[in-house]
């Protein structure tokens, strides 16, 4: 028997009890995230779960329901099924936390300022902590860009390809710094931030020179040498610099003040 106890709650307060599937979605879930069972992994089949918790096959399947929408399990149906551990992916978390932007009415300009308070710092540590693979994969990402550029002439850069490429460098960045909510975060708000860089590529304007594309390309190439070199203070400078230029360009007309939601109608 399960006892739940909160401190917030008052006396004649009505606390839900867990239903049963839901305490064993959160057992197996627990031993996924432990690393107790591991991605690719087959889990138990169902009459040996169900003898395991001593519950029927609705209330097991309700925990694989559960799991399979937080998408840590795959459940295949028929005489050769069974539920597989899947590793979690941070496009689940995007989801939500876009949909709660949208929801709460935030601007582009409120997500493009969170990413100016951190990226910097983690332009910083990246210079810290980086290593021959980081450096490897930044500058691929500019040999692609190179390459996009020198492809056409006039370059006109296709909104796809290039919002994926430049927003890869700024998850490289966070994901070299050595901190992984950061890196996290930066997965986290992928979708949003690519889309509306698809979005203002799209639009294009008179500044939408191959000069302007050249000048990101250098100023990548600016950050990996000062990486490379260590120089903190430099990098942590030039990356702010660099987004607040960048701010001028992706926030100007009506997309600085563009809720969230209006990317995705």
């Amino acid at each position: 028997m399960t006892t739940l106890s909160s401190p917030a709650a008052q006396i004649g307060t009505v606390v839900r009890a867990p239903k049963t599937g839901e305490l064993i979605a959160t057992h197996l879930r627990r031993q996924i995230v432990r690393g107790e069972l591991r991605p690719g992994e087959t889990l138990p089949a169902e009459s040996q779960l169900m003898e395991q918790y001593g519950v029927s096959r609705p209330t097991l399947r309700e925990a694989f329901r559960i799991l399979e929408a937080e998408s840590l399990i795959s459940v295949r149906r028929g005489s050769r099924g069974g539920a597989r551990v899947i590793a979690p992916d941070a496009s689940v978390a995007a989801r939500y936390v876009g949909l709660l932007l949208q929801i709460g009415g935030a601007t582009i300009n409120d997500v493009y300022e969170a990413r100016m308070i951190s990226e910097p710092p983690c332009a910083r540590l990246l210079a810290l902590n980086r290593t021959d693979d980081d450096l490897e994969k930044l500058t691929a990402v500019v040999d692609q860009l190179k390459a996009e550029v020198a492809a056409r002439e006039p370059f006109i850069p296709d909104p796809h390809t290039w919002s994926r490429l430049t927003y890869r460098f700024h998850e490289l960045i966070l994901e070299g710094c050595g901190n992984k909510t950061m890196a996290i975060q930066g997965a986290v708000l992928q979708d949003i931030v690519a889309t509306h860089l698809r979005t203002k590529i799209a639009q294009r304007d008179d500044n939408d020179t191959a000069e302007r594309f050249q000048r990101v390309i250098r100023s990548y190439t600016k950050l990996i040498s000062l990486v490379k070199a260590g120089n903190t203070a430099a990098a942590e400078k030039h990356w702010r610099t660099h987004m607040e230029n960048a701010a001028q360009y992706l926030l100007k007309d009506d997309l600085k003040t563009k809720p969230v939601v209006d990317l995705f109608a």
